[in-house]
């Protein structure tokens, strides 16, 4: 990195981070998603359940069985809900970091007039 200029030495800097900003988020949705599919199977067998069997939630390191089911339900939808909110603001910030992170790219590509990617091995996801 001595043989370049301090500018370009900044813009390679922020681009490592706008990277590590969207491996964050990438890692932050792919954890709200699997939350999401795991409330589906949930309220899913919860609908499945015979109204007398026993229904218990977990709460810290306990487990303290449910009386209301429909409110235990409602409780499970909202936090579904929310979760979904979160994801697609996520998906946002994903979207313009993505873009972020290939202006840049392109931007340090031709500031070292190689054409070469600045850092190989980058998720595409």
């Amino acid at each position: 990195m001595d043989d370049i200029s301090p500018k370009l030495q900044n813009q390679i800097a922020q681009f490592q981070q706008v990277q590590q900003q969207l491996q964050q988020i990438l890692n932050q949705k792919f954890r709200m998603e699997s939350q999401l599919k795991e409330m589906d199977l949930t309220i899913d067998e919860l609908k499945k359940t015979p109204e007398d069997s026993p229904v218990y939630k977990n709460v810290g390191a306990l487990m303290i069985k449910v009386s209301d089911r429909e409110s235990l339900l409602r409780e499970i939808e909202d936090d579904k809900e929310t979760s979904e909110v979160r994801v697609k603001s996520l998906d946002r910030q994903e979207k313009m970091l993505r873009e972020k992170y290939q202006l840049m790219q392109e931007q340090i590509s031709k500031a070292m007039g190689s054409g070469a990617r600045p850092s190989e091995g980058s998720d595409d996801n």
